[in-house]
């Protein structure tokens, strides 16, 4: 049996690392393993002389969400392991030193926007979509996502697009600050990496003071989130839920 391919690539560019999320068999979802992947190479660009990080996906999307089909999650204790894992990630991202520019093609939704938002700028293509979409599974937003979507949208656009699952185009995101910049389709990772150019060129510790003031609360939020997200791991609409998304089906949810 083939296995399929699931890796994080680099490529440096100057002062900028690329990292590029590539697991074509999911569209780029962030399983386990790739979230790993991920938490490693930013620790070691932390350490290497990177300035600032271009984040993307490879073959026309940038992430699809989570890998739902690895979401076996057993046990409130199991569910609360996973979030700290992935936390480690997300607390890396959001207070390192390093600033990142996500640059966004095709899909970036539930767990792909998280990833997005946690970036400092988001680049997206005119024929990107993005929208949330965890209530489709029976779970709320995470990796930070119910922190940082308010501070770009704004309390009262974030409330719409956790509760309803609408996915919005580029231009749709950009007119509610959900994207900053909207371009050509292909052009993504160009732009991207020139703002992460001008990123690389100011100066580090105003950089990475101004990251860390800008990230005051999220980790907090993430403590909320990991207990509450551990919790709906158990429950039957999880199970329900991911099953009919598997099954390609509508979900039946009960309140279990």
């Amino acid at each position: 049996m083939d296995v399929p391919v699931m890796r994080v690539t680099t490529e440096r560019q100057g002062d900028v690392l690329v990292l590029t999320l590539d697991y074509p068999a999911r569209r780029n979802a962030l399983a386990m393993p790739l979230r790993k992947q991920l938490e490693d190479a930013f620790e070691a660009a932390s350490e290497d002389g990177t300035r600032a990080v271009v984040l993307t996906g490879a073959g026309g999307h940038f992430c699809s969400g989570g890998d739902i089909s690895g979401m076996d999650v057993q046990g409130p204790l199991d569910g609360r392991e996973r979030m700290r894992r992935t936390h480690r990630l997300i607390r890396l991202m959001a207070f390192g030193n390093l600033p990142i520019v996500a640059a966004v093609e095709g899909y970036s939704v539930g767990a792909g926007l998280s990833l997005a938002c946690i970036c400092d700028t988001i680049v997206a293509a005119e024929d990107a979509r993005l929208g949330a979409g965890f209530g489709k599974i029976g779970l709320m937003a995470d990796l930070g996502l119910p922190y940082t979507l308010p501070h770009r949208v704004g309390p009262a656009k974030a409330r719409q697009i956790l509760l309803y699952h609408k996915q919005y185009s580029a231009a749709e995101a950009a007119a509610m600050d959900l994207v900053d910049e909207v371009v050509p389709p292909g052009q993504a990772l160009p732009a991207a990496l020139e703002r992460a150019h001008f990123l690389a060129a100011q100066a580090p510790a105003a950089m990475a003071l101004t990251r860390q003031m800008l990230g005051t609360g999220l980790h907090e939020a993430l403590e909320t989130e990991r207990h509450f997200q551990a919790s709906l791991f158990t429950t039957a609409d999880f199970r329900e839920g991911r099953e009919a998304f598997l099954q390609k089906r509508q979900p039946v949810f009960k309140g279990l």
